[in-house]
Protein backbone atom coordinates (compact mmCIF):
# COMPACT_ATOMS: atom_id res chain seq x y z
CA UNK A 1 0.00 0.00 0.00
CA UNK A 2 1.34 3.57 -0.92
CA UNK A 3 2.56 5.34 2.65
CA UNK A 4 -0.02 7.61 3.84
CA UNK A 5 -0.30 9.17 7.08
CA UNK A 6 -1.35 7.95 10.17
CA UNK A 7 -1.43 9.78 13.35
CA UNK A 8 1.93 10.27 14.26
CA UNK A 9 1.21 9.10 18.09
CA UNK A 10 0.85 5.70 17.09
CA UNK A 11 3.98 5.85 15.10
CA UNK A 12 6.00 7.03 18.31
CA UNK A 13 4.01 4.38 20.63
CA UNK A 14 4.90 1.63 18.10
CA UNK A 15 8.73 2.88 17.51
CA UNK A 16 8.81 3.07 21.22
CA UNK A 17 8.57 -0.66 22.25
CA UNK A 18 11.56 -1.76 19.51
CA UNK A 19 14.16 -3.39 20.82
CA UNK A 20 17.52 -2.73 19.55
CA UNK A 21 20.81 -4.34 20.12
CA UNK A 22 24.55 -2.63 19.09
CA UNK A 23 24.69 -1.75 15.32
CA UNK A 24 25.03 -5.71 13.70
CA UNK A 25 26.99 -6.76 10.75
CA UNK A 26 25.89 -6.74 7.05
CA UNK A 27 26.18 -9.70 5.36
CA UNK A 28 24.97 -10.70 1.54
CA UNK A 29 24.13 -13.71 0.31
CA UNK A 30 24.35 -15.08 -2.85
CA UNK A 31 21.79 -14.46 -5.83
CA UNK A 32 21.30 -18.42 -5.94
CA UNK A 33 20.18 -20.31 -3.29
CA UNK A 34 21.96 -20.49 0.49
CA UNK A 35 21.39 -24.06 0.14
CA UNK A 36 20.27 -27.14 -1.32
CA UNK A 37 17.05 -26.71 -2.90
CA UNK A 38 14.68 -29.71 -1.65
CA UNK A 39 11.44 -30.91 -3.41
CA UNK A 40 9.56 -31.48 -0.26
CA UNK A 41 8.92 -29.47 2.86
CA UNK A 42 10.82 -29.45 5.86
CA UNK A 43 9.48 -31.74 8.96
CA UNK A 44 7.61 -30.42 11.30
CA UNK A 45 7.58 -27.02 9.53
CA UNK A 46 4.37 -24.88 10.19
CA UNK A 47 3.27 -22.06 8.82
CA UNK A 48 0.69 -19.52 10.92
CA UNK A 49 -1.76 -16.91 9.56
CA UNK A 50 -1.69 -13.95 11.30
CA UNK A 51 -4.28 -10.52 11.69
CA UNK A 52 -2.59 -7.91 10.60
CA UNK A 53 -4.85 -5.57 10.29
CA UNK A 54 -7.95 -4.29 8.56
CA UNK A 55 -7.73 -1.71 5.39
CA UNK A 56 -11.13 -0.56 4.29
CA UNK A 57 -10.28 0.68 0.81
CA UNK A 58 -12.56 3.51 0.58
CA UNK A 59 -11.72 4.01 -3.57
CA UNK A 60 -9.70 1.55 -5.57
CA UNK A 61 -8.87 3.83 -8.39
CA UNK A 62 -5.40 4.10 -7.01
CA UNK A 63 -4.77 0.17 -7.84
CA UNK A 64 -4.71 0.30 -11.44
CA UNK A 65 -3.04 3.06 -13.76
CA UNK A 66 -5.57 2.43 -16.43
CA UNK A 67 -8.65 3.40 -14.33
CA UNK A 68 -10.68 -0.15 -14.35
CA UNK A 69 -11.24 0.26 -10.40
CA UNK A 70 -12.34 3.90 -10.13
CA UNK A 71 -15.25 4.53 -7.47
CA UNK A 72 -15.23 1.29 -6.21
CA UNK A 73 -14.61 -0.17 -3.17
CA UNK A 74 -12.82 -3.20 -0.96
CA UNK A 75 -12.70 -4.22 2.37
CA UNK A 76 -9.23 -5.68 2.67
CA UNK A 77 -6.99 -7.74 5.09
CA UNK A 78 -3.43 -7.06 6.24
CA UNK A 79 -1.57 -10.44 6.78
CA UNK A 80 1.27 -11.29 8.22
CA UNK A 81 2.45 -15.10 8.43
CA UNK A 82 5.20 -16.83 11.13
CA UNK A 83 7.11 -19.84 10.36
CA UNK A 84 8.20 -22.90 12.49
CA UNK A 85 11.09 -24.76 11.11
CA UNK A 86 13.45 -26.60 13.28
CA UNK A 87 15.85 -24.63 12.54
CA UNK A 88 14.23 -21.68 13.62
CA UNK A 89 10.90 -19.18 13.27
CA UNK A 90 10.27 -16.46 10.67
CA UNK A 91 8.01 -13.64 10.62
CA UNK A 92 7.00 -12.56 7.19
CA UNK A 93 5.48 -8.84 7.58
CA UNK A 94 4.64 -6.91 10.27
CA UNK A 95 1.07 -5.55 9.33
CA UNK A 96 -0.07 -2.06 10.34
CA UNK A 97 1.14 -0.89 14.14
CA UNK A 98 -0.18 -2.18 17.10
CA UNK A 99 -0.81 1.20 19.06
CA UNK A 100 -3.74 1.24 16.20
CA UNK A 101 -5.33 -1.26 18.23
CA UNK A 102 -5.99 1.38 21.05
CA UNK A 103 -7.98 3.90 18.40
CA UNK A 104 -11.28 2.78 18.66
CA UNK A 105 -12.78 2.94 15.27
CA UNK A 106 -9.54 2.77 13.81
CA UNK A 107 -8.20 5.94 11.72
CA UNK A 108 -9.22 7.58 7.90
CA UNK A 109 -6.89 8.80 5.93
CA UNK A 110 -7.74 9.68 2.31
CA UNK A 111 -8.95 6.72 0.67
CA UNK A 112 -8.50 4.46 3.06
CA UNK A 113 -9.30 3.37 6.52
CA UNK A 114 -7.33 1.19 9.01
CA UNK A 115 -8.18 -0.46 12.03
CA UNK A 116 -6.74 -3.79 14.01
CA UNK A 117 -8.85 -5.97 15.76
CA UNK A 118 -6.04 -7.42 17.68
CA UNK A 119 -2.04 -7.14 18.29
CA UNK A 120 0.41 -9.01 16.46
CA UNK A 121 2.27 -9.01 20.06
CA UNK A 122 -1.13 -10.22 21.68
CA UNK A 123 -1.26 -13.60 18.57
CA UNK A 124 2.36 -14.74 19.66
CA UNK A 125 1.73 -15.75 23.62
CA UNK A 126 -0.48 -18.07 22.06
CA UNK A 127 2.07 -19.95 20.02
CA UNK A 128 4.48 -20.23 23.08
CA UNK A 129 6.18 -17.54 21.70
CA UNK A 130 7.49 -13.38 22.38
CA UNK A 131 8.95 -11.18 19.59
CA UNK A 132 12.14 -11.64 21.01
CA UNK A 133 11.88 -15.22 20.47
CA UNK A 134 11.60 -15.23 16.40
CA UNK A 135 15.29 -15.69 14.88
CA UNK A 136 14.22 -14.33 10.95
CA UNK A 137 12.23 -11.28 10.25
CA UNK A 138 11.69 -10.67 6.08
CA UNK A 139 9.42 -8.02 4.33
CA UNK A 140 8.02 -8.39 0.93
CA UNK A 141 8.25 -4.24 1.13
CA UNK A 142 8.27 -1.29 3.39
CA UNK A 143 5.21 0.07 2.69
CA UNK A 144 3.51 0.91 6.46
CA UNK A 145 0.93 -1.74 6.35
CA UNK A 146 4.21 -4.38 5.94
CA UNK A 147 6.15 -3.18 8.15
CA UNK A 148 4.05 -1.59 11.46
CA UNK A 149 5.58 -3.49 13.91
CA UNK A 150 8.24 -4.10 12.39
CA UNK A 151 11.29 -2.26 15.23
CA UNK A 152 9.83 -4.73 17.74
CA UNK A 153 11.66 -7.18 15.64
CA UNK A 154 15.20 -5.38 15.50
CA UNK A 155 16.84 -8.29 17.26
CA UNK A 156 15.99 -10.99 14.61
CA UNK A 157 18.37 -11.13 11.85
CA UNK A 158 16.73 -8.66 9.40
CA UNK A 159 16.62 -11.03 5.65
CA UNK A 160 15.69 -8.28 2.55
CA UNK A 161 16.20 -7.76 -1.46
CA UNK A 162 19.09 -5.20 -1.27
CA UNK A 163 17.28 -2.71 -3.33
CA UNK A 164 14.63 -2.55 -0.73
CA UNK A 165 17.25 -1.93 2.17
CA UNK A 166 18.68 1.11 -0.03
CA UNK A 167 15.01 2.18 -0.90
CA UNK A 168 13.91 2.31 3.33
CA UNK A 169 17.16 4.21 4.23
CA UNK A 170 17.68 6.89 1.73
CA UNK A 171 16.81 10.15 2.14
CA UNK A 172 13.54 10.39 1.45
CA UNK A 173 12.43 7.70 3.17
CA UNK A 174 14.25 9.18 6.12
CA UNK A 175 12.30 12.31 5.86
CA UNK A 176 8.99 10.59 6.25
CA UNK A 177 8.47 11.16 9.46
CA UNK A 178 5.18 8.54 9.45
CA UNK A 179 6.71 5.65 8.27
CA UNK A 180 10.75 5.60 9.01
CA UNK A 181 10.59 5.39 12.81
CA UNK A 182 8.46 2.04 12.22
CA UNK A 183 11.53 0.17 10.74
CA UNK A 184 14.61 2.81 11.83
CA UNK A 185 15.93 0.20 14.30
CA UNK A 186 16.09 -2.58 11.29
CA UNK A 187 19.03 -0.02 10.15
CA UNK A 188 21.56 -1.54 13.10
CA UNK A 189 19.80 -4.94 13.20
CA UNK A 190 21.93 -7.91 11.90
CA UNK A 191 21.08 -8.40 7.78
CA UNK A 192 21.36 -10.36 5.41
CA UNK A 193 20.47 -8.97 2.19
CA UNK A 194 20.23 -11.00 -1.29
CA UNK A 195 19.81 -10.06 -4.88
CA UNK A 196 17.72 -12.89 -6.39
CA UNK A 197 16.55 -15.17 -3.57
CA UNK A 198 17.25 -16.51 -0.23
CA UNK A 199 17.28 -20.15 1.15
CA UNK A 200 16.22 -19.16 4.62
CA UNK A 201 17.00 -23.06 6.19
CA UNK A 202 19.11 -24.68 3.43
CA UNK A 203 16.65 -27.06 2.40
CA UNK A 204 14.60 -24.97 -0.19
CA UNK A 205 11.62 -25.21 2.60
CA UNK A 206 11.85 -21.36 2.71
CA UNK A 207 12.60 -18.90 -0.07
CA UNK A 208 12.23 -15.39 -0.31
CA UNK A 209 12.36 -14.55 -4.09
CA UNK A 210 12.55 -10.84 -6.01
CA UNK A 211 9.74 -9.66 -7.52
CA UNK A 212 10.50 -6.15 -7.98
CA UNK A 213 7.82 -3.49 -9.60
CA UNK A 214 5.85 -2.43 -6.35
CA UNK A 215 9.08 -1.30 -4.78
CA UNK A 216 12.23 -1.50 -5.63
CA UNK A 217 13.18 -4.47 -4.00
CA UNK A 218 9.90 -6.26 -3.57
CA UNK A 219 9.60 -10.06 -2.37
CA UNK A 220 7.61 -12.84 -2.39
CA UNK A 221 7.80 -16.18 -0.31
CA UNK A 222 7.88 -19.71 -1.37
CA UNK A 223 6.91 -22.16 1.49
CA UNK A 224 7.31 -25.57 0.88
CA UNK A 225 5.23 -27.94 3.44
CA UNK A 226 5.06 -31.34 4.22
CA UNK A 227 1.85 -32.14 4.09
CA UNK A 228 0.16 -29.27 2.52
CA UNK A 229 2.81 -28.76 -0.60
CA UNK A 230 3.65 -25.18 -1.64
CA UNK A 231 1.96 -21.60 -1.11
CA UNK A 232 3.17 -18.64 -2.23
CA UNK A 233 2.96 -15.54 -0.42
CA UNK A 234 2.23 -12.62 -2.89
CA UNK A 235 3.37 -9.63 -0.44
CA UNK A 236 2.13 -6.68 -2.86
CA UNK A 237 2.13 -7.75 -6.14
CA UNK A 238 -1.54 -8.42 -5.90
CA UNK A 239 -3.62 -6.78 -3.88
CA UNK A 240 -6.75 -8.44 -5.08
CA UNK A 241 -7.81 -11.74 -6.92
CA UNK A 242 -9.30 -9.73 -9.64
CA UNK A 243 -5.75 -8.17 -9.66
CA UNK A 244 -4.13 -11.31 -10.48
CA UNK A 245 -6.68 -11.97 -13.26
CA UNK A 246 -6.40 -8.82 -14.98
CA UNK A 247 -3.06 -7.90 -14.27
CA UNK A 248 -3.72 -4.72 -13.35
CA UNK A 249 -1.20 -2.27 -11.95
CA UNK A 250 -0.88 0.28 -8.99
CA UNK A 251 -0.47 4.15 -10.09
CA UNK A 252 2.04 4.08 -6.98
CA UNK A 253 4.38 1.41 -8.24
CA UNK A 254 7.74 2.11 -8.63
CA UNK A 255 8.04 0.66 -12.30
CA UNK A 256 4.80 -1.12 -13.93
CA UNK A 257 7.16 -2.68 -16.84
CA UNK A 258 8.81 -4.66 -14.12
CA UNK A 259 5.87 -5.28 -12.37
CA UNK A 260 4.43 -7.27 -14.68
CA UNK A 261 7.61 -8.90 -15.40
CA UNK A 262 7.20 -10.20 -11.54
CA UNK A 263 3.74 -10.97 -12.08
CA UNK A 264 4.95 -13.26 -15.25
CA UNK A 265 7.92 -14.65 -12.74
CA UNK A 266 4.98 -15.47 -10.46
CA UNK A 267 2.57 -16.96 -12.40
CA UNK A 268 5.83 -19.58 -13.48
CA UNK A 269 6.65 -20.63 -10.11
CA UNK A 270 3.25 -20.99 -9.21
CA UNK A 271 2.57 -23.11 -12.31
CA UNK A 272 5.75 -25.28 -11.96
CA UNK A 273 5.59 -25.88 -7.76
CA UNK A 274 1.32 -26.12 -8.07
CA UNK A 275 1.35 -23.76 -5.36
CA UNK A 276 -1.29 -22.34 -3.30
CA UNK A 277 -1.36 -18.83 -4.42
CA UNK A 278 -2.15 -16.88 -0.94
CA UNK A 279 -2.69 -12.46 -1.99
CA UNK A 280 -1.74 -11.47 1.33
CA UNK A 281 -4.65 -8.17 1.50
CA UNK A 282 -7.44 -10.69 -0.20
CA UNK A 283 -10.37 -11.08 2.43
CA UNK A 284 -11.42 -14.46 0.79
CA UNK A 285 -7.70 -15.75 0.73
CA UNK A 286 -7.24 -14.72 4.86
CA UNK A 287 -10.66 -16.39 5.79
CA UNK A 288 -9.78 -19.64 3.70
CA UNK A 289 -6.31 -20.48 5.92
CA UNK A 290 -7.13 -21.61 9.28
CA UNK A 291 -6.58 -19.23 12.45
CA UNK A 292 -4.08 -19.51 15.12
CA UNK A 293 -3.76 -21.96 17.38
CA UNK A 294 -4.14 -24.12 13.80
CA UNK A 295 -1.82 -23.94 11.16
CA UNK A 296 -0.93 -25.29 8.28
CA UNK A 297 2.32 -27.85 7.99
Amino acid sequence: MKTIAILAGLVVLAAGCARVEPAGAESTAPSESAGEAGDGGAPSMRLYTLDCGRIEMLDLGVFDVGGAYDGRRNSAVDTCFLIRHPKGDLLWDAGLPDSLHEVEGGVTNGPFALSMPKTLDGQLPGLGLAPGDIEYFSISHSHFDHVGNAGVFANATFIVHEDERAHMFRDEARADAQTFPLYSALENAQTITFTDEYDVFGDGSVRIIAAPGHTPGHSVLLVTLENTGPALLSGDLYHLSEARERRTVPRFNTDAEETLRSMDKFEAIAAETGAMVVIQHEAADFERLPQPPAYLD
